[in-house]
């Protein structure tokens, strides 16, 4: 089964990482990670209570570094194992101008 996670950014601008070519990360790093990028981005929270689920801090991540932090490979590549081993799901699509994400 392939793994792989895309963001959608716009309509001609996607990502794509094949995570089965990456090393993986664990869930507690994963999760440790995005943390550090959700407030090294000043991310907000989309819901109204302030409660934060993993999926809305993916996309939200997503949403905030934009083409330019995506489009370093580095950290694509660490959202991508980031991204896989917090949602557990071989595929994901974040499509950020939806504010959706798929499995």
């Amino acid at each position: 089964m392939i793994s792989e996670v895309i963001v959608q950014l716009s309509a001609d601008q996607q990502f794509r990482a094949d995570v089965d070519r990456l090393a993986p990360m664990g869930n507690e790093e994963a999760r440790r990670w995005l943390d550090e990028q959700f407030i090294a981005l000043d991310c907000e929270p989309l819901r109204p209570s302030g409660k934060v689920l993993l999926a809305d801090k993916v996309l939200v991540v997503a949403r905030e570094a934009g083409a330019r932090r995506l489009g370093d490979e580095a950290w694509f590549q660490t959202y991508a194992r980031a991204a896989h081993a917090v949602l557990a799901r071989p595929m994901i699509k974040v499509d950020v101008a939806a504010m959706t994400v798929t499995y």
